[in-house]
């Protein structure tokens, strides 16, 4: 398999007809070696479009959802993002890229460790995976950019006061087999401004930790 002949064509066949065009993102995905977040076996898929099991049932996104993410969240290097679901630690290595911290929230203890161990073995330094719910929140921490990698019914009030003023959330909701993605964006204390994306469907974001066992 040429690597590097599915990677442009992972980009060129997926990733651009899904409304992709920030040079930014096309060279995060061209430099972020996705294949080296897979195990040997899955190293041949993982420029497929399409969602690859992880341990405890989880699942990575597609490579085009992953790219709409950096695109419409457009984290900046100035800012802190939390991202809920680590997957295999590739989203969040992208994150990594794009903005100065990322705190990963993971509550399936296999899932968290493979996180880290991926982000270690690839150099990324500036994310903290932690253990928890991520979708209880915690009073007095908040972030500019919120990723829930994962589909939900209805968004957690605690989970949507983390923004900080400014601060975006991209959250994907719904029923399948219909979804639908959005950006929200904390426009002040008070209001929030939602714009929908576009349609999907995505595995349910498995969160089962109480709250009281979640902590930064």
């Amino acid at each position: 398999m040429n690597i590097e002949k599915a990677r442009f064509n992972m980009i060129e066949q997926q990733i651009r007809p899904w409304n992709v065009s920030s040079p930014e993102v096309l060279e995060l995905l061209s430099t972020v070696k996705r294949e080296e977040y897979f195990p040997e076996n899955q190293k041949s898929l993982a420029f497929f479009d399409t969602e690859l099991p992880l341990p405890g049932g989880a699942f990575a996104l597609a490579p085009k959802i992953e790219a709409r993410i950096l695109q419409d969240i457009a984290a900046k290097k100035t800012e802190t993002v939390l991202l809920v679901g680590s997957g295999n630690g590739y989203l969040a290595a992208l994150l990594a890229h794009q903005a100065r911290h990322v705190t990963v929230v993971e509550a399936i203890p296999e899932l968290k460790a493979l996180a880290e161990d991926n982000l270690h073995k690839n150099g990324i330094f500036n994310v903290d995976v932690v253990w928890g719910d991520g979708l209880q929140g915690k009073t007095g921490t908040s972030f500019d950019v919120i990723v829930v990698a994962g589909s939900l019914e209805a968004i957690p009030e605690a989970l949507q006061n983390q923004l900080t003023v400014g601060g975006r959330m991209f959250v994907v909701l719904g029923k399948a087999p219909v979804m639908t993605a959005q950006l929200i964006t904390r426009e002040s204390e008070l209001f929030f401004n939602t714009k929908n994306l576009f349609e999907t469907s995505l595995p349910r974001l498995s969160q089962a930790v109480a709250e009281s066992s979640f902590s930064f």
